[in-house]
């Protein structure tokens, strides 16, 4: 049994590694001819960080990983710490560690496990077709694949979903402009072993720990949408939306590289209860995008593809009842998570600046129960427990 996967990101590689485990035969197409990870890091969570590990990835992943062994939220004006605590209990309760990555690095070690010289880049897919026997896949430059069965996991942009739903998805913009970014530890604006976020305005500044000696960054700033762009004025723009905040956020601006800082606008994807169309799925944000609010985008399409295989494994009653049942198993799972995300999205972004108010206020009495409750809720409704 073949099959066919469209996209070779976290995604796509987490499926196409997953299936091979499996057992099934698989060839891995992507529309880009060298991959640009759209992002500088992720938090990968214990609930994808099992995921990693059940395919063959532990030591690897864990070469990637930052130490945060803290958490805290500090006021945006006066720096002062709001609430701080270990992320020990997570680890107890769950039994695994949280792992912030550098995005290229984690995509390099995706594409090394498969294989690099498999996949086949500049392959951007025009076309999908489908009988009771087999998949037909066409690229723009006039290529075809055949095989039994189809994933896509051609992101948040799926030319696949169209065929899959019968129908387009609108992108729902969130409401905020996000800056992200790597730059040098420095304790001086935050310490090495610890997320540290401040927050204010409906505004946040965030660093978390990577390896190599490095924070990886994020600034979101609620804006409209469609502004311009311009690298020549980041620094300037960023210390206006800041302009009075704490010394450590203008030390970081001061720090950081225009020219390797990302500025992306942030959406979702309104969740919808179809994956699977005959014997093609969606995976990953092909069927579920969502905002990075709670660091899941990544952890649930590697659910998806260690989801996928293990259905596929088990069931016998054709490779269509198979994906069904995978469908089954995550549409209810992956749209708690898009909704969830939506809502930190909401109260971190001043949509409603009462509710934000009244969050800044808790912060100071946050023991770090509340918070890390809510994060073992979300890991522990992933595949692994």
């Amino acid at each position: 049994m073949k099959a066919i996967v469209i996209g070779a990101g976290i995604g796509g590689m987490s499926a196409a590694i997953a299936l091979e485990k499996a057992g099934f035969d698989t060839a891995v197409f992507e529309a880009v001819k060298e991959m640009k990870p759209v992002g500088a890091a992720i938090s990968i969570w214990p609930n994808g960080v099992k995921c990693l590990n059940a395919l063959g990835m532990k030591e690897p992943l864990r070469a990637l990983g930052g130490n945060m062994a803290f958490m805290a939220y500090n006021d945006a004006h006066s720096g002062s710490t709001l609430t701080r605590f270990s992320m020990e209990p997570l680890v107890q309760q769950v039994g695994e560690y949280p792992y912030p990555v550098a995005r290229a690095e984690l995509q390099a070690m995706l594409i090394d496990t498969y294989g690099r010289s498999r996949i086949s880049f500049g392959k951007r897919v025009s076309q999908v077709e489908q009988t009771e026997h087999g998949v037909t896949a066409w690229f723009d430059d006039g290529s075809q694949a055949e095989g039994d069965f189809l994933i896509a996991a051609d992101g948040t942009h799926s030319v696949i979903r169209h065929y899959v739903l019968g129908e387009s998805v609108e992108r729902r913009y969130a409401g905020y402009v996000n800056w992200n970014g790597l730059v040098t530890i420095d304790e001086a604006i935050a310490p090495a072993d610890q997320w540290t976020t401040f927050v204010g305005e409906g505004k946040r500044v965030s660093l978390m720990p990577v390896s190599d000696n490095r924070f990886y960054f994020f600034f979101d700033v609620p804006l409209p949408k469609g502004l311009s762009e311009d690298r020549a004025t980041l620094k300037s723009d960023l210390k206006g939306y800041f302009s009075g905040w704490a010394e450590p956020v203008q030390r970081l601006i001061e720090r950081l590289n225009p020219e390797t800082t990302n500025r992306v606008e942030i959406h979702d994807i309104e969740p919808f209860s179809r994956f699977v169309k005959g014997r093609v799925a969606l995976l990953g944000d092909a069927a579920h995008s969502t905002t990075p609010d709670i660091g899941q985008g990544g952890c649930a399409a590697m659910e998806d593809a260690v989801v996928l295989a293990q259905t596929l494994a088990s069931h016998s009653l054709g490779i269509e009842d198979a994906l069904l049942r995978y469908e089954s198993r995550r549409v209810e799972r992956t749209k708690d998570l898009v909704l969830k995300a939506r809502k930190r999205c909401d109260v971190t972004h001043a949509k409603d600046a009462e509710v934000t108010a009244a969050w800044y206020a808790d912060l100071k009495n946050e023991t770090g129960e509340r918070v890390l409750a809510g994060m073992c809720d979300t890991i522990e409704g992933g595949p692994f427990g």
